[in-house]
Order: C-alpha cells, then structure tokens, then sequence
C-alpha cells in the first residue's frame, strides 16, 4: 500500500481526504502551515479513523523543512492541497497568491524530483476553466482564457507546470483534479468546513447566517435566466470529492490527467436556501441585491471522464450535504 504525502491535510477537503484514504488502509502524513485550519482536526481524524496520521506544521516555501521532510518520509504519493484559495483576497493580494501557491508547488515538485517521488494529485479547480459560452464544463475546453482571478491563474499555471514537467520527466505522473463546488461535512459531524474570516462562497455564508456571525444572506441577482431566476452551480458532496482522490491514486497514470470532480447536475441559490432550511427547520433570513460583476448564470461539471477512467461518481446530494453540514454545526455547539 502506498505511503502518501498531503500537503494541506488538516484543511477541509484535505481532512476529509486523509480519512477516507487511512480507511482505505493508506499511510498517510500532513504538512501544513494551518494558516487556514486548526491543529485540533487531527483529534477528529483519530477520532474517526482511530488513526493519528505524523503531522509536520511546515510551510512548502520552507525549503529546508520539506526537504527533511521528504528525506526521512519515503512517499509514494502526494497529494497537493496546500494553497491560499480566498478569490477575493487574491484580488487585493496578488503577489502573496502567485508566491505561496505557485512558488510552493515548485519547491514541492524539486523535492519530489530529489527524492525519488514520482506521483501527484492536485488539487485544481473550475476556476481555471474561465468564462465559457457552454455551462456544461468537459475537460477538453480551453483553459486559461478569462480568468477573472488570480487565485485561478496560480491554478492554471500549475496546471502548465506539471504539464511541462511531465515532458521533461517521462517517469512523472499527475492527476489534475478540477473541483466545483464542494459542500457538506463527515456524517460523523465531527469535521467540516470552518473557515477563517468571512467567506466568499455560497455554502460556508449559509453556515455563518444560521449561526448568527452574519446578519442575512445576500442573493446577487434573481434576473439570471434560470427558472428561478439565480445563479445555478454545480454542489458536490465533499466525501464524494474526497473519494476521487483516492480513485485518482488508484489509477496513476504516466504523464498528466485532468478530471473533473462534479455532480453534473446544477443547484440554485434559492434551491439551496431551500434545501438548508427544510433540513434544518429554520428560516433563513435573505434579501436579493444587485448582480455580482463576472457571475455566470450557470455551471456545471461533466464528469463522464472520471466515471469511465476512475471508476468514480457522487452517490451523495445536496439534501445529504445539509444533513450532514447542520450534524456538524451541531456538534460544534456541544
């Protein structure tokens, strides 16, 4: 069984990612800086798993600290999650988000080459896919054109970088995973999405509204051409997302490829208001404003390539994902 390097193990979709791999029986270690998650989710990994995976509290610009790292750690795998990832602040902070994100990802990949380590799974994203005349997003579209962010640019130069390498290094291998929208927790309600400061996505401000850190939610436009008349996207269970990675490890494959990690099916804001307040039994309080410059009306993956390849697809939904998203806000109150 492989031993497996997560960088960003103890953040949202990384946490979630590590226990379904130790319970898939994989060795697992973290690197993380936990600038944006806490050092107590490797309580509810154990607690979960009944495993406590090694933890080393590093950042990937710390060269000589990966560097030991890798030298006594003896990978197989790793699986790159670690990245500043807040759209907003990317605007305002650009040169922080191309140097964390994208120098960070190349000492990684100098320390893999180094010692021997010949696989990865990024952790990319739907950002990178732009402003497309299709909702409908396959792998096989254009990338990197109108990108309104630079958060998804550091992703779409990852991308171009392994693609690059793996042309130099025939024995690399990499499996680009682009997300869309993840949402929900553990059914255990023991770990799920706890950021730091005020979110920027749909979800996590649902979870803050019902918790009374913000007042109400603001729906940017109810004038899209949707038969409800807001933005539709594409919500993905983040056990199901977690799977994929490992689906991903499972079928390495030399050179680089791309899946899309969706449910292709999309959900409104007012659909998901609807879901979160049937399964929670509370109104939430909202009020539609003004369109948000650079929304699209609607989103959604086409993830045949990861069913075909992978072997992988959601079984979960989005009433499962408010189920387990209030067990957790719960728990959190306990």
């Amino acid at each position: 069984m492989k031993k497996i390097l997560a960088t960003g193990g103890t953040g949202y979709i990384g946490s979630h990612t590590v226990i379904e791999l130790i319970n898939d029986g994989y060795e697992v270690d973290i690197i993380d800086n936990l600038f944006n998650s806490k050092i107590t989710v490797l309580d509810q990994i154990e607690k979960i798993t009944g495993k406590r995976p090694t933890f080393f509290q590093a950042d990937l610009l710390d060269e000589a600290k990966l560097d030991e790292i890798f030298r006594d750690g003896h990978y197989d795998t790793v699986i790159h999650f670690a990245g500043l990832k807040a759209v907003g602040e990317s605007v305002e902070k650009p040169l922080e988000y191309y140097h964390n994100n994208i120098t960070g990802t190349v000492y990684l990949l100098e320390a893999m080459k180094k010692y021997g380590v010949h696989e990865i799974v990024f952790s990319s994203s739907a950002t990178v896919y732009g402003v497309q005349d299709n909702p409908e997003f396959v792998e096989t579209m254009t990338t990197g054109m109108n990108l309104t962010n630079p958060y998804g640019r550091t992703k779409y130069f990852i991308e171009e970088i392994m693609k690059d390498y793996a042309i130099a290094d025939p024995e690399f291998k990499a499996t680009l995973l682009r997300y869309f929208n993840p949402i929900g927790a553990h059914e255990s309600g023991l770990i799920g999405e706890d950021p730091n400061g005020i979110p920027n996505n749909l979800m996590p401000i649902i979870m803050c509204v019902a918790e009374g850190r913000i007042d109400k939610l603001h729906i940017y436009g109810d004038d899209y051409p949707t038969a409800d008349g807001t933005c539709r996207r594409d919500y993905i269970h983040v056990v199901d997302l977690a799977k994929g990675h490992v689906a991903a490890i499972e079928h390495m494959k030399n050179g680089v490829e791309i899946y899309n990690l969706g449910t292709g099916t999309p959900t409104s804001v007012k659909e998901m208001v609807a879901a979160f307040e049937k399964a929670s039994g509370k109104e939430l309080p909202c009020e539609i404003t003004g369109r948000r410059a650079g929304d699209l009306a609607e989103m959604w993956a086409n993830a045949d390539k990861a069913k075909r390849e992978l072997g992988w697809q959601t079984t979960l939904n989005v009433d499962d994902a408010m189920r387990d998203t209030i067990n957790y806000l719960n728990k959190v109150k306990e």
